[in-house]
């Protein structure tokens, strides 16, 4: 019996041998090296000798690390999902379920115990959707972990729709209806009840589906928790405590404003206030807050839903995201008027966000008269402990970065570092994300600028001069700080 550290086994299937019990009792067979042994770690071996005692394969047991045992269980979950994906026929007798309880399900159908296990997986991950999609000759599931999708097992394509058609189930949405778009709810228990909003296309080669994980009230980070700097928090709290303004977050779609939102909105939530939201989709199930969902078939846009809450005497108000004209100008009534208004807009910096509303027809003065402050963020994932220093190649690319841009010309290079993987962080190497940002507080000397029609230029001078640290230098600083690689910085923005 020998040992082999820091290995790439390749898994392999063996006629006579029990893939189920060889997980539990951790003995796999695996080639190395062309070679077919059997692998175990050294805290499982007494287990994994007893299993091989019953078996009469005659290959040699190898002790290895946990990690590359790691590596070669992910392959034989793929290996365990095609074998049961294989006995998959589909009853279209199933019955309706409002919620799934993952844990104590008895469902004997290969369908129904697949889906289980990948609504299980996805929340084991920490992943925030799931991605069901048709290819020409496969089916694909994709988790987004931590911002980025990442492959988890690739399926025979017409188990594809079988699978979807599960989730139509349990959605309560239309099996027979595969040409064109449907969205739906559905509830798994997992210790607790989770939401999860569907959502199911028609593309190309079949029908995709993408599950958003909703999030609890529980899950709602506190300003401090958002990962933003100090500074910047504070500011926030100077904002929130103004009983009228207008407050938007911006950013592109997924860099965190909506949950950044809820935070203002759970900082400042107390009895005596009267809190409405309205959302697309409702992401949080919050506590002490009116929450409303747009439902455009019954009419009920941001625009009408925003109308209807100005009637319901409000303290503070969130709109999702203003997206034209009448919501922006609606919402700036409202700023006028004695409400503090909440709300998103998709703009790549703070000071484009003036421009934004500008070029959406509305007049400066009104932007100046109501608007107190502007959030741009992203959010940035962080390295596992896993972690490695960079290699020369991306110090030498940092520093020509650093040249090109006069403002992070005043920040040193001390260490870098990268991202390596581990059985924690699912091998990918980045473990959770923060977020970052530029935070433009409006004071007298912006005001005067957005009045005479100043450009996003000029107004990020003004920032800059008055002290404001840009998103770039943000990003940098976490890059510095060794909390992120090279990589993700340049995928966040570092180059922009």
């Amino acid at each position: 019996m020998k040992t082999i550290n820091n290995i790439n086994p390749k898994a392999i299937l063996l006629e006579d041998f029990d893939i189920e019990n060889g997980i539990k009792y951790s003995l796999l067979p695996v080639k190395i090296d062309n070679k077919k042994v059997f692998i175990t770690t050294k805290d499982n071996l007494i287990k994994a000798l007893n299993f091989y005692n019953k078996i009469s394969l005659p290959l040699e047991v190898v002790i290895t690390d946990k990690d590359s045992f790691e590596r070669a269980l992910n392959q034989f979950m793929e290996i365990k999902t095609q074998k049961n994906l294989k006995e998959i026929e589909f009853d279209e007798e199933m019955e309706l379920e409002s919620e799934i309880d993952i844990l104590n399900s008895t469902e004997e159908a290969p369908v129904i115990k697949f889906v289980n296990a990948m609504f299980f997986q996805a929340i084991k991950k920490r992943a925030s959707d799931i991605h069901i999609e048709t290819h020409e000759n496969f089916g694909l599931i994709r988790f987004r972990i931590d911002g980025v999708l990442i492959t988890q097992t690739q399926i025979p394509k017409n188990l594809t729709q079988l699978i979807i058609n599960r989730i139509k189930v349990i959605s309560n949405l239309d099996i027979s209806e595969t040409r064109k778009p449907q969205d739906g709810r559905t509830q798994i228990k997992l210790n607790k009840t989770i939401d999860i909003r569907v959502s199911i296309i028609p593309t190309y080669f079949g029908e995709k589906a993408v599950l958003r994980i909703l999030m609890e009230s529980e899950d709602i980070p506190s300003l401090e928790e958002l990962g933003f700097d100090r500074e910047i928090t504070q500011g926030f709290r100077e904002l929130l405590e103004h009983s009228y303004g207008m407050i938007l977050v911006t950013g592109p779609t997924g860099s965190g404003k909506s949950t950044t939102l809820h935070s203002f909105l759970q900082t400042i939530a107390t009895p005596e206030k009267n809190i409405i939201t309205i959302e697309d989709p409702v992401e949080y199930k919050a506590n002490n807050i009116n929450q409303i969902q747009v439902n455009p078939k019954v009419n009920l846009t941001f625009s009408t839903g925003l109308r209807s809450i100005l009637r319901q005497d409000p303290d503070v108000i969130m709109v999702g995201e203003i997206r034209d004209k009448e919501t922006a100008s609606i919402a700036i009534q409202a700023a006028l008027t004695g409400h503090l208004l909440l709300s998103t807009l998709h703009t790549n910096n703070a000071p484009a966000t003036i421009t934004r509303l500008m070029d959406m027809g509305i007049d400066s003065f009104l932007i100046s008269s109501s608007l107190i402050g502007v959030l741009s963020q992203r959010l940035i994932r962080k390295l596992c402990e896993c972690k490695k220093e960079a290699s020369k190649e991306e110090y030498e690319e940092l520093e020509k970065i650093i040249k090109k841009d006069p403002l992070l010309q005043n920040h040193k290079i001390q260490k870098l570092y990268t991202h390596t993987g581990c059985k924690k962080c699912n091998f990918t190497g980045y473990l959770g994300r923060k977020a970052i940002g530029e935070l433009l507080i409006i004071d007298d000397e912006i005001k005067a600028l957005i009045a005479k029609k100043a450009n996003d230029i000029e107004l990020k001078k003004a920032m800059i001069k008055k002290g404001m640290k840009t998103l770039k230098e943000a990003i940098l600083n976490t890059l510095l700080n060794g909390e992120t690689s090279l990589k993700e910085a340049i995928r966040v923005g570092l180059k922009d």
